[in-house]
């Protein structure tokens, strides 16, 4: 501070040197600023990107995860494209991963909209719906199991009303034992999803949606031009995270079916599984996951540019 004239006057600053500059007297961002940041960071690399990297390197090798190892190309992954059950395992796996992500976001969404403002038992029913994802996804699975069984809760019902005929084994049945699966994956998730689009339809103006129906617009003509474009977001987050959780199901195919009856429920993550720790084929193991892994990159990329692409055509 200087006096001039009998004025108090602040000291003179440079309008050019960052802000940054003036609090801290360094100029640009400081090593102090974002070190904290550095173990979050070594952590990550090493637990995801180093561990990717080995298997990666392991899926190039006939290891068996004792002794030693050769090098054999990339046979491991011709032996994924060839045999029979791991190809089959590759085509329950995008089943899985398309229908998880269908219905899953279809119904979430529908139960969003459907509990979104005007219901007065509204949030008794949020909880209700979203109650399956806070539990283990074992336990349910256990529970579905019984209900699928032949002398489960399921086929009591068919019978009680005259269904008899269609009363089976749903889980022996190798044309219905996926659809199960999906069944159990689906109804598991559907609240997740739910509270992902529920955030997205809190950011829907109230009077936009008066300004439609003043002018006429129908229910349909009002989700499709203003809530749909406004919870993008929350559609690309919800269709992301889905896809993923898809396309690496296991807990689910493990307690349910345990990949049978035969092969017809096997998918990727249970064979990595069994090729790795059951027969002991760490090679082929690690090659399979990282078939896994570059499906899920892939898909995930895709996706997000489909999304970016519809949001830089309706801005």
């Amino acid at each position: 501070m200087t006096i001039t004239n009998g004025t108090l006057k602040p000291p003179e600053t440079n309008a050019d040197e960052p802000i940054a500059a003036k609090r801290t007297g360094t100029a640009g961002v400081g090593f102090g600023r974002w070190w904290w940041a550095l173990p979050a960071v070594a952590l990550t690399l090493v637990v995801t990107y180093l561990t990717t990297a080995v298997g990666a390197f392991y899926a190039f090798t006939d290891w068996t995860g004792l002794g030693d190892f050769n090098f054999v190309g990339f046979d491991n992954f011709i032996h994924v494209f060839r045999d029979q059950a791991l190809l089959g395992s590759v085509r329950n796996t995008l089943l899985l991963a398309a229908g998880f992500v269908v219905f899953t976001n279809l119904l979430g969404l529908s139960f969003a909209l459907a509990l979104n403002r005007t219901l007065k038992c509204r949030y008794f029913l949020r909880a209700l719906i979203f109650m399956p994802v806070v539990l283990s996804s074992v336990a349910v699975s256990f529970i579905w199991k019984f209900i699928f069984a032949y002398d489960g809760p399921l086929n009591q019902f068919l019978n009680s009303m005259g269904l008899g005929s269609l009363k089976q084994d749903w889980l022996a049945n190798p044309a219905l034992a996926l659809w199960c699966i999906l069944a159990v994956m689906v109804w598991r998730s559907i609240g997740f999803v739910m509270v992902i689009y529920l955030a997205g339809l809190a950011t829907v103006p109230v009077e936009l949606e008066e300004a439609a129906a003043l002018d006429g617009a129908g229910i349909w003509q009002t989700f499709r031009n203003i809530t749909l474009p406004t919870i993008q977001p929350s559609v690309t987050i919800a269709t992301v995270l889905t896809l993923i959780q898809g396309l690496t199901v296991f807990d689910e195919v493990l307690t349910l079916t345990g990949g049978g009856p035969g092969d017809a429920t096997q998918t990727l993550a249970t064979q990595v599984y069994s090729q790795t720790f059951i027969y002991g084929g760490f090679g082929l193991g690690a090659a399979a996951a990282l078939v896994l892994t570059v499906f899920i990159l892939i898909l995930a990329l895709i996706q997000q540019f489909v999304a970016r692409d519809r949001a830089v055509r309706e801005d």
